[in-house]
């Protein structure tokens, strides 16, 4: 009877710690959902106080996006609100498709100015070039409009028509397209760079993008490579199912790639190959950079942690997280962070802690001391919380200032405008360069536009001079800083021939996509990119190749972290702003 009253007594008190537990757990969730309510509750409230009693009339749309965008970046810069207006661009990230001419364009004074054009589409059949500045849409003046308004305008339901008023040297001229659905291709370029390396550029994960590489890679095969380089530099990633479709085009079925864990339990999943590969044996070299995000990161972390290649370059962007698209009332979307990936090792190489903000809101990268360690499957140790470190870390030689302020004010690519209008022809890609005379009219042509810049030194010492004047120290020490001010001046003359060959590259790279697109331009640069170059090194020296992947090396090299102190925008602002259109 006892052991009886005793067994009771258990499960009684069992009940009861469940009973508690469960009542704590719905007054918690009651207590949550209240909240919620209630300030949604205040949130309308305010807004129709807002909108009966404030001196001016509200616009609902721009304030509703300002709150909603503003409440959404207190959570990760990836979870986005598309109202109606801009379901098109996200309908173009994910998919790679809009109506449109077939073109890149960007601000350049009053108007934007045509900066690339894709080859078969309207704006290239119509003969529209790069370098030519567009006036007006339909027949009404596009003078002062931003480079996003402008793209609004020439996109459209493709079969419709447009017209379009464009000035090329001097002299405006009309052209009548039809926009068609515009599909920028994922691989812009792939061929043999020798006898022995195939090469395949794919920079971006949209719908179907799998075909595109899958193609190139059997059209490569066809030319009996024995080694294969997979450049994913500058490829911001898209969509996860793609990225394990491109892993198993290496690797054989039956390998995990990568798992999702979230909140949402149901929406966790893990990804294996499931298809037999193209190659699972060929040596394989990913190319990686700071631009490398999300997508591209599974691939190269899963040819790491699989040692089915090596991983070339720098340091990968570090984005571990996961978003789905989840629509809205009035077709409008909202793209949200669901979980986090992990790698085969069982990484995660998210870079930045959005779960634990600084106090001014600032959010930094995980510490190293909760950095852990992994293995891949040759037992090499890798590592979670900041990207993909390469096997072999090659840095790119940075651009001269000089280089940099004549890409970045566009002369380079307003000289490259007007050379191709005095040059119709190129016949090759290979037999072409520079002549001296050509590098004369490059420097004729900064004169006329009376073109100089100031290095940093010189921006130092100006502020240098600036302190001391105020502080009266200048006159006192007069003599000192005009002798200084005199060795750190820079000359144009000595400047333009100390960077002459680096000038050059960016002027022949420039031109050369005048001519033959921008896969023309790849198959230039990629002749004597030092990372390419590196990666083509180590797979020409077989048994280097193989120690690597066998992890006689040792541990994966440990890339430098100190770019992932920029964050996204930081990046993102370093690139040149252009629009699809």
């Amino acid at each position: 009877m006892k052991k009886f009253h005793k067994g009771k007594i258990i499960i009684a008190l069992s009940l009861l710690i469940i009973a508690g537990i469960s009542t704590a757990f719905l007054a918690n969730q009651e207590t949550r959902d209240f909240r919620i309510a209630k300030n949604l509750d205040i949130f309308f409230t305010l807004f129709r106080e807002l909108n009966t009693f404030y001196v001016d009339d509200i616009n609902p749309d721009k304030v509703i996006k300002t709150g909603i965008d503003n409440m959404l970046k207190t959570l990760d810069p990836y979870t986005t609100y598309y109202p109606e207006s801009e379901v098109d661009e996200f309908t173009f990230m994910t998919t790679g498709k809009y109506g449109g001419i077939g073109s890149l364009i960007r601000n350049a004074g009053d108007y934007v100015v045509i900066s690339e054009v894709y080859k078969g589409f309207p704006a290239d059949k119509a003969g529209i070039k790069a370098g030519d500045l567009l006036k007006k849409v339909d027949g009404v003046s596009l003078a002062g409009l931003s480079t996003e308004k402008v793209s609004d305008k020439l996109k459209g339901n493709p079969g419709t028509e447009i017209s379009l008023t464009m000035e090329r040297n001097g002299k405006e001229k009309e052209y009548s397209l039809k926009r068609e659905k515009i599909i920028i291709p994922p691989v812009p370029y792939y061929g043999m760079i020798d006898s022995k390396t195939g090469y395949i550029r794919f920079t971006n994960f949209t719908q179907n993008c799998i075909e595109d590489v899958k193609n190139a890679l059997i059209s490569l095969k066809a030319k009996n490579p024995e080694q294969i380089i997979l450049d994913l530099r500058g490829n911001p990633g898209g969509l996860l199912t793609e990225a394990v479709e491109i892993v198993n085009l290496f690797v054989g079925p039956g390998n995990e790639v990568v798992s999702t864990k979230g909140k949402v339990k149901q929406f966790d999943e893990d990804f294996k190959t499931t298809k037999p590969a193209i190659d699972e044996k060929i040596p394989l070299a990913v190319i990686i950079n700071r631009g490398s995000a999300s997508a591209s990161e599974i691939v190269a972390g899963a040819i790491q942690d699989l040692d089915r290649g090596i991983i070339v370059g720098q340091r990968s962007y570090g984005k571990g997280l996961v978003q789905i698209s989840r629509p809205l009332s009035y077709n409008t979307q909202l793209k949200v962070t669901t979980a986090k990936y992990y790698i085969p090792s069982g990484r995660c190489i998210q870079a930045r802690d959005f779960s634990h903000p600084n106090e001014d809101g600032s959010v930094g990268i995980i510490p190293d001391s909760l950095i852990s360690e992994f293995k891949t499957k040759n037992g090499r140790i890798v590592k979670d919380g900041g990207g993909i470190a390469p096997d072999i870390e090659i840095l790119p030689e940075a651009l001269s200032q000089i280089s940099a302020e004549l890409y970045l004010r566009n002369y380079i690519f307003d000289f490259a405008t007007k050379y191709y209008w005095a040059h119709p022809e190129i016949n090759t890609i290979g037999q072409f360069s520079l002549t001296e005379q050509d590098y004369t009219d490059f420097k004729l042509f900064l004169e006329d536009r009376k073109f100089s810049y100031k290095t940093e030194t010189e921006e130092s010492l100006n502020e240098l001079v600036s302190n001391a004047k105020k502080e009266k120290y200048y006159d006192i020490h007069k003599d000192l800083f005009t002798e200084l001010e005199k060795n750190v001046t820079h000359s144009l003359d000595h400047d333009f021939s100390m960077f002459r060959s680096e000038i050059t590259d960016l002027l022949e790279d420039e031109i050369i996509g005048r001519y033959f697109y921008e896969e023309g331009s790849i198959a230039r640069t990629i002749k004597k990119d030092e990372q390419v170059l590196k990666a083509i090194e180590i797979l020409n020296n077989k048994e280097e190749y193989y120690s690597i992947l066998k992890g006689k090396f040792g541990s994966i090299l440990s890339a430098s972290r100190d770019d992932i102190s920029k964050d996204e925008s930081a990046y993102l602002a370093s690139k040149e702003h252009q629009e699809p259109v």
